[in-house]
């Protein structure tokens, strides 16, 4: 990699910031603003829940299918490169689910969509990562989570004003011009780094393009099982998640270039880190599916009252997700990272009690208050924790992993959870369907989250990060710069 000499203060380092920011709020928003809009699309288009369910899970399934390969791409062919690629892709993609006729097309505009978004996501973190001084990595790192953590929570709230005062179509219309200033910021302040040992003469020969592909079949196999339980070539389906997924752990492990290098998983750290992330990613998803939806189908709030509910997360992520990462600095991540998924389960179980004659400031505002809290204190100690247990160079692919991760466990909560609660056809519009499942969704979303914070505490290291979080490649110990803590 690349010397970093780019400081956080300068008017270079504020510009590969908001580059950053811009990448990944883009694929965070739209991981989030679609679920607001989900009642109105299905009734403009006559889609059914099945529809719906893949609008939201066709742009996660290519997302955490590929976004490994993203993340090898841009350490070898530069991370600036792929990453204005991406968001080239992405934008165009999103101008044709903007325009889409019916739920079939929709659902092709989104999983190209996602496919932008792969190319995207790794990018804008490895970025960081590369272009910055050591010493100004964490505090770029905890900006970067910060404000992402804001873009996903301000989601259902774009989403609310567009779909009420405008048209569905503009949640995917607006980033036509934040992909544009994505693209200008990035060829303008972010200098190019790359991985230097898959750019030179002994570099790895080729892509792991039969991983990609084993990743992506084994998502989609098993995401269709999930939502068409009822339908044909089910079983089927099932098969193919299932015998991908052995494939691709047996085929990673004798690779000559492997998308997910199993030495990565030899820091302990990392693999308790990726393990938590799917199941705190998979009731977050989830959890935002479910309680939109729920707003407005059975309290009858329009779409800009269910997203303007959410603010609350928002705000705690904007104000305090910094003191998350702070907090991870001084104490290592354990604490932060076993306390923020149990305060967020603490949320999830006081939002029970939104239903058809709720009061917002009774059930509603307390629970998203108390999960906003859990989140900004999670969200940057993680992210500085998976990037600390893996080596520099391998920044794009540790980023690349921990996102995949984090995608596939919202896509697979997100496919699961409507029939194992027993929605199906078009229940999503029927109150009382929809309330009599809604209990049994966020009592399971909760106990995810307890799960991801017990598992916390049992596997991460109890002191400063940088005393465990050494990378595979040898000993590559992190410094408090670094992202570790």
């Amino acid at each position: 990699m690349q010397p970093s000499a780019v400081r956080l203060g300068t008017p270079q380092g504020r510009g590969v910031l908001a580059a950053a920011v811009l990448g990944s709020g883009l694929t965070l928003l739209d991981g989030t603003v679609v679920n607001v809009a989900l009642p109105t699309i299905g009734r403009d288009l006559g889609a059914s829940l099945a529809q719906l369910q893949w609008v939201t899970n066709g742009y996660l399934l290519t997302l955490a299918g590929l976004v490994l390969l993203g993340g090898s791409l841009g350490d070898r062919f530069g991370r600036r490169r792929v990453f204005v690629v991406g968001a080239v892709w992405f934008t165009l993609a999103s101008l044709a689910c903007g325009l889409a006729p019916t739920p079939g097309v929709l659902v092709a505009a989104r999983l190209l969509q996602g496919v932008g978004g792969a190319l995207l996501t790794p990018g804008s973190l490895a970025m960081i990562q590369g272009a910055f001084a050591a010493e100004d990595r964490a505090r770029a790192i905890g900006a970067w989570s910060g404000l992402g953590g804001v873009a996903t929570a301000v989601g259902p709230l774009v989403g609310g004003l567009l779909v009420d005062h405008v048209s569905w179509r503009w949640i995917f219309l607006v980033n036509l011009p934040l992909g544009l200033l994505t693209v200008v910021a990035a060829l303008r302040w972010v200098p190019e780094t790359r991985d230097t040992r898959t750019s030179g003469p002994g570099g790895r020969a080729r892509f792991d393009v039969l991983g990609a592909a084993l990743a992506s079949a084994a998502l989609a196999g098993t995401t269709y099982a999930l939502i068409e339980w009822q339908g044909p070539g089910v079983w089927a389906a099932a098969a193919v998640g299932a015998v991908a997924v052995v494939w691709f752990v047996a085929h990673e492990r004798r690779a000559p270039a492997p998308m997910v290098p199993p030495a990565l998983f030899g820091s302990r750290t990392f693999s308790a880190a990726n393990a938590m992330t799917f199941l705190v990613y998979a009731a977050l998803g989830a959890v935002l599916f479910f309680l939109v939806i729920q707003l407005q189908t059975v309290s009858g709030w329009s779409a800009l009252a269910a997203g303007l509910a959410t603010l609350p997360v928002t705000v705690c992520m904007l104000l305090l997700a910094s003191r998350g990462g702070a907090l991870g600095e001084r104490t290592g991540p354990r604490l932060p990272m076993s306390l923020g998924p149990l305060v967020m389960a603490g949320g999830t179980l006081l939002l029970l009690g939104a239903g058809e004659d709720l009061v917002y400031w009774r059930d509603v505002l307390p629970g998203l208050t108390v999960f906003g809290l859990g989140l900004a204190l999670m969200v940057a100690p993680l992210t500085a924790t998976v990037l600390a247990a893996a080596p520099d160079d391998s920044a794009g692919v540790a980023s690349g992993i921990n996102n995949a991760v984090a995608r596939a466990g919202s896509l697979l909560a997100v496919a699961a959870l409507p029939p194992a609660v027993g929605l199906s056809g078009s229940q999503y519009a029927d109150p009382a369907a929809f309330d009599a499942a809604y209990g049994s969704a966020v009592a399971a979303c909760a106990a995810l989250l307890a799960t991801g914070g017990v598992l916390s505490w049992l596997a991460l290291p109890a002191g400063r990060a940088g005393r465990d979080l050494t990378g595979p490649g040898g000993p590559t110990p992190a410094s408090p710069g670094s992202g570790g803590g």
